[in-house]
């Protein structure tokens, strides 16, 4: 209840104003003294004044933004946080909305929501290189876990005559492959022609795995062209081969949402940036 009070106090603090001042221009827009007075009533010096009228020529440019590709906020979101604000103070939505300050509130919140809207929205695509993130973590944390990445064989279904149990051709495939392939033959071509796997478009090979379990164990232990012996996967029956190993950071994942994290809050600053520089602002310094 406090910091809601404390919100609607400044919110409805006295006019400090005379009159309604246009303190700024943007684009289409203009930043009123009578919508900031309150704000503006704790700033003293003009230099903390003119980086709040900034402050707020981001956040329309911002709003701006948002409404130009339609993710505003919604109705429904609006009313879901003001319903968390209500409980997060102790108190019901209807005693909120009784303040009289209660629409500038809601604006406040429809405005806060909007831009984290426009925030993911610009941010999306933004991502951090696997290499780089496991050369960034890795240095950060002292725990580590090991990683290989193999090819694989995969065969779920083969013809079989009627005699012999499809289970048994398939070993019996998988094992001639595995004699030609150590004799020399190219893995990544049988993979390539007999494996019915997604992943034979790239000769068989995975992505990084952990080593947390007997099978992922069994192929680590495998030497330089060494072919596994066949073991089971939720794909069907498959041989394998070790390509690589590294060892990384035990919260290589919490790490790395942390670094993209760091790049997408860069990368949205310079955009909104951006904005600034393409925008049509004027601020009315005389008036502050």
């Amino acid at each position: 209840m406090k910091r809601v009070l404390a919100l609607l106090f400044i919110l409805s603090t006295g006019s400090v104003f005379g009159e309604n001042v246009i303190l700024a221009v943007v684009n289409n827009s203009v930043i009123t003294s009578n919508l900031l007075e309150a704000s503006l009533f704790n700033l003293k010096s003009k230099e903390s004044k003119v980086d709040f009228i900034n402050q707020r020529i981001n956040n329309i440019l911002q709003l701006q933004k948002a409404k130009e590709f339609n993710i505003e906020a919604s109705l429904n979101d609006v009313n879901l946080a003001l319903l968390e604000i209500s409980k997060s103070n102790n108190t019901s939505l209807e005693q909120l909305q009784a303040y009289p300050e209660f629409l500038s509130l809601k604006t406040e919140v429809s405005e806060k929501i909007s831009i984290l809207n426009l925030q993911r929205y610009i941010t999306k695509d933004v991502t951090i290189d696997e290499n780089e993130a496991i050369n960034v973590c890795s240095k950060k944390t002292s725990g580590k876990i090991k990683q290989i990445k193999i090819a694989q064989i995969i065969i779920s279904e083969i013809e079989a005559e009627m005699q012999i149990d499809k289970d048994i051709a398939i070993k019996s495939f998988l094992n001639k492959l595995s004699k030609h392939i150590s004799k020399g033959a190219s893995f990544e071509n049988f993979a390539k022609l007999h494996s019915q796997h997604s992943s034979y478009a790239k000769g068989g090979i995975t992505d990084w795995i952990e080593v947390n379990n007997a099978t992922v164990k069994m192929l680590d232990s495998l030497k330089n062209n060494e072919v596994s012996q066949i073991y089971m996967n939720n794909f069907g029956f498959a041989i394998g081969i070790k390509l690589d190993e590294r060892f990384v950071s035990s919260n290589i994942k919490q790490c790395k949402e942390k670094l993209i994290f760091l790049k997408a809050e860069k990368f949205y600053s310079n955009w909104v940036n951006g904005l600034q520089e393409e925008a049509f602002i004027k601020i009315y310094h005389d008036a502050l």
